[in-house]
């Protein structure tokens, strides 16, 4: 799946040409690349802040190139970078002070003509799999630690494949059996991280079993948020009691 074409950031989030559309014309516009979006989606993004469209005096929407363009840079970023919306909200705004951030959400340049071609790159990343031989050479890692990090649960193939979160698992075991830390001793962080995703899965419960699009949107949404304050919270205590040991 290819990455839609974007342009320059600056040119995507500001100035409001051309003549208005419905929203029935923006799904239209939209659906070739996000095959997945829909009118309740496009209201959920405008709840959020991301677009601003138009009003007609009876209360429609109506949708400028603008809004267009900037809606197809937020459902790119968001599906291709995998990021939540208050970071691509938070780009947006900056965007729209007049401020010109170093670079897009996730990492990427500003070149006009390249952001088109890295997002595909961050695409396919993202849709790598690997064999248990193949990830072990990604990783920098000996055999036998991939089939320790399997067996004590740290990461799991699906067919046969792993994918790059547990790329992502083994190279950062591979750096700490370098401090004598093994995969055994990694079990209590498998632990962790179930009861965090109990914790999510209880908060989303309400919203996730909700069949309507924006409702599932904002179940996705609060699952991202969740797991980002539970990650930071997860540092905070260590780093805390760190600098106690330090002290």
């Amino acid at each position: 799946m290819a990455a839609s074409h974007l342009r320059r950031p600056s040119d995507v989030v500001s100035g409001h040409a051309g003549a208005a559309v419905s929203i029935g014309e923006v799904l239209n516009g939209l659906t070739e690349d996000f095959p997945r979006v829909s009118a309740s989606k496009i209201r959920f993004l405008e709840e959020k802040g991301l677009i601003s469209p138009q009003r007609t005096r009876a209360g429609y929407r109506k949708y400028t190139e603008h809004d267009v363009e900037r809606l197809r840079f937020v459902l790119s970023l968001q599906r291709d970078q995998y990021l939540p919306l208050k970071v691509i909200k938070d780009y947006v705004d900056a965007i729209d002070r007049g401020e010109r951030p170093d670079s897009l959400p996730g990492g990427l340049t500003l070149s006009p003509r390249v952001v088109s071609d890295q997002l595909s790159r961050e695409l396919s990343a993202h849709s790598r799999t690997f064999t248990a031989d193949a990830l072990a050479v990604e990783a920098g890692a000996p055999r036998r630690l991939i089939d320790d990090l399997v067996s004590f649960g740290l990461i799991t193939a699906v067919e046969d494949r792993f994918d790059e979160h547990a790329l992502k698992i083994a190279a950062a075991c591979v750096q700490l059996e370098g401090h004598g830390i093994e995969p055994r001793h990694l079990r209590p962080f498998r632990a962790a991280a179930d009861r965090e995703l109990g914790l999510v899965e209880r908060a989303v419960a309400p919203a996730a079993s909700r069949r309507d699009v924006a409702s599932k949107a904002r179940a996705a949404e609060t699952d991202r948020e969740i797991s980002e304050l539970c990650l930071g919270l997860h540092s905070a205590l260590v780093h805390s009691d760190i600098a106690r040991m330090d002290s």
